[in-house]
């Protein structure tokens, strides 16, 4: 199983320009409202035509603007999970699902069946989606799309729409349906959570065009660019300069970090997980690189961690990215006042040099 798409789309002052492979695996899209995700699912599906390039799935040329090659949506094979489902309101589960299959009755019966058993909707075939709940309106859509045993498989943000309890159950259960079929999968979503744990390989799009591709966690663990950063919930960033081989001066923060990474030319950004900064004993810390003495500026208690705000000793007066944000578990939180000194060590590992 493979996807190839190199395409670009005008629209209305907006550019997609979109390049990415993927063979086999779960490929997720991740990108901010408006940055071209859907359209570029639309462009896969054939419902919205681009202006050039190529889309060939499974060595099955769909689009190709030097050639003329444009097939129909109906010609593609693609299965496509829209983010409000777009069941047919005025048919039953069993006729949203059987709705395209071109099958002597008895053959689409008994396909029909098939998918509503392995999808756990027995006894829904002859209620409306009017009538479901939300989790088995998406199981309708799925067995709707993989009925026809598409190619690929497209989720367009599958859960954006759900409250955050449903969301985990609809999640795990999508997994397990999801291994009902052996086809590509791309995901759409703007949720890291999501893309973290769904897909193998990322993908990242800002304002219409795909900046980065590779696998999900070294992104995560390595994200490159200031607006992947950004996009994968780092919340300390700072403009920097080059001060020497693996150093980077942070200038929002006024600290000379030291990085694991060689600093290139390309540098302009070094960003720290809130994760990754650790409130610490100085007499007990053995490595001295980037320990730094701070102040508490404020602390948020949160279900399961604190979120401790630190600042250079200007209480109150701090802007915003002026101020380092380090979320600690609650078992290894000691109380400590406001104003109060702290010493805060960063590893090397986890300065995030970024272009």
């Amino acid at each position: 199983m493979s996807l190839m798409v190199d395409i670009e789309k005008k629209v209305k002052g907006f550019h997609l320009k979109v390049s990415l492979e993927t063979e086999g695996d779960y490929l997720g899209i991740l990108g901010a409202s408006g940055s071209g995700k859907s359209m570029t699912l639309r462009c896969i599906a054939g419902i919205e035509t681009p202006d050039r390039g190529r889309i060939i799935l499974n060595d099955k040329v769909l689009f190709d603007a030097d050639t003329n090659i444009n097939l129909m949506p109906q010609q593609r094979n693609t299965g496509y999970l829209f983010q409000n489902y777009a069941l047919f309101p005025h048919m039953t589960v069993e006729e949203n699902i059987g709705i395209g299959l071109r099958l002597p009755e008895k053959n689409r019966n008994e396909q029909v069946g098939s998918m509503m058993e392995a999808f756990q909707l027995q006894g829904l075939g002859k209620k409306f989606p009017g009538q479901l709940s939300g989790g088995q309106q998406q199981r309708v859509a799925l067995a709707r799309c993989l009925v026809y045993k598409p190619d690929i498989l497209m989720l367009d943000e599958p859960f954006s729409a759900l409250d955050a309890h449903l969301k985990e159950q609809l999640q795990e259960g999508v997994r397990k349906l999801l291994k009902l079929y052996d086809g590509d999968v791309l995901m759409v979503t703007h949720s890291r959570e999501e893309v973290y744990s769904f897909c193998q390989k990322l993908v990242v799009f800002e304002e219409g065009v795909s900046i980065l591709y590779g696998d999900t966690k070294a992104i995560f663990k390595r994200p490159k660019y200031h607006a992947v950063a950004r996009l994968t919930s780092c919340k300390n960033i700072s403009p920097c300069y080059r001060v020497s081989d693996h150093q980077v001066y942070a200038m929002n923060w006024d600290l000379v970090l030291t990085s694991a990474d060689p600093v290139t030319s390309a540098v302009k950004y070094v960003g720290v997980r809130a994760h990754d900064l650790h409130l610490v004993n100085e007499r007990r810390v053995a490595n001295r690189d980037n320990l730094i003495r701070w102040n508490m500026n404020k602390v948020i208690e949160d279900v399961f961690e604190y979120h401790v705000y630190l600042d250079k000793g200007d209480a109150g007066k701090a802007k915003a990215d002026a101020i380092l944000l380090c979320k600690v578990a609650k078992e290894k939180w000691n109380q400590r006042a406001l104003g109060e000194e702290v010493m805060v060590n960063i590893p090397r590992e986890a300065v995030l040099l970024l272009e």
